[in-house]
């Protein structure tokens, strides 16, 4: 895609938070807990990037630090052609008619005290306050209309729809601004699958019509592999691999990557006794003491002492756009 089809430049995004210590002294200085490091992507213009990756791997901290919601201490968020990070409070309000976001709890992020069309009609009334009376409610009534809710439904309080109805809420809130790319974390997994089914398939109808670019993240390997165009995977705050969809699922390189892959439950019992066990042994390492050199070599089958000493750096092993960090993974001209 050309330069000026790219809406988001993310470049070495780093977030830390201080931590003190439990039972610290007055004079006891708070560790930094690395929750996003030095974390690189781009999104282009109708394209949706699909991340990944553990509990506690930086998944949401990353989108919140996108959208500004936490402080990040290094790096660049790039947006339309301009760092958001350099604005102020006021600048980046304004920019974020274009950046929105829907959140895990379909039900804890909408207020319990506002009815469903109030909700949906706080951004209007926020950015466009000259927007009142039968104008405000016409565009709440064809974007609830959009998103598969009843316009009658308007009235009702949050706890009175289902979580997959809420969720739609938050899609239509997000939507009423008429942005160019959603933050969805992990919007479906609190959903059943029949209904992250119907979900997805929302999104995907309201991207296609809208011409929308999508930063989808989940836990669900499956999920990401049915609505993403590329896929990132992120461990303790690092960026393992990223690639085209399609290259991922069929290659995955990093040994990371391949044991996530190689966890996902096969619905035929025949096949899933007859599949090698996944080689991912111990638990994510704690952000407040990683390990040095290469973060996953405390869980890697192919960690050798050298791993240990050097951080791997991030490469386009196939020259393709398949960026993988990992010391032992060649690159393809290295296997000709």
């Amino acid at each position: 895609m050309s330069e000026q089809q790219r809406l988001l430049t993310v470049e070495n995004l780093r977030v830390t938070f201080d931590i003190m210590p439990r039972n610290a002294w007055p004079w006891t200085r708070p560790q930094p807990l690395k929750a996003v490091n030095n974390v690189s992507f781009t999104l282009n213009e109708g394209e949706t990037l699909g991340i990944v990756g553990e509990s506690g791997c930086g998944k949401s901290t990353l989108a919140r630090a996108i959208m500004g919601m936490v402080p990040s201490q290094a790096g660049k968020v790039v947006w339309l052609g301009e760092d958001l990070r350099g604005l102020n409070l006021k600048q980046l309000r304004k920019r974020r008619q274009r950046l929105q976001m829907v959140f895990q709890d379909p039900l804890a992020s909408l207020s319990p005290r506002m009815t469903v069309g109030d909700i949906i009609a706080e951004p209007l009334r926020t950015h466009y306050p000259d927007i009142k009376g039968a104008e405000l409610r016409e565009k709440v009534d064809a974007i609830m209309d959009r998103v598969g809710l009843h316009p009658h439904q308007k009235n009702r309080y949050p706890h009175e729809f289902s979580g997959g109805q809420c969720q739609r809420v938050g899609i239509a809130r997000a939507l009423i601004l008429e942005p160019k790319l959603i933050i969805c974390d992990e919007p479906v997994s609190a959903l059943d699958v029949s209904v992250q089914a119907q979900v997805i398939n929302l999104l995907k109808n309201l991207q296609r019509d809208m011409g929308l670019s999508l930063i989808f993240i989940a836990h669900d390997l499956s999920v990401v592999k049915h609505i993403s165009d590329r896929v990132m995977v992120l461990y303790l705050g690092n960026v393992a691999e990223n690639a085209p969809r399609a290259e991922l699922f069929a290659n995955p390189r990093h040994p990371y990557t391949q044991a996530l892959m190689a966890a996902v439950p096969i619905p035929d019992p025949e096949r899933e006794r007859a599949k090698p066990p996944a080689e991912l042994e111990g638990d994510l390492p704690s952000p407040m003491n990683p390990p040095s050199g290469c973060v996953f070599r405390t869980r890697c089958p192919l960690a050798t002492e050298y791993c240990g000493r050097e951080i791997p750096v991030l490469e386009d092993k196939t020259g393709a756009g398949h960026w993988v960090a990992c010391h032992y993974v060649e690159r393809d001209e290295e296997l000709n």
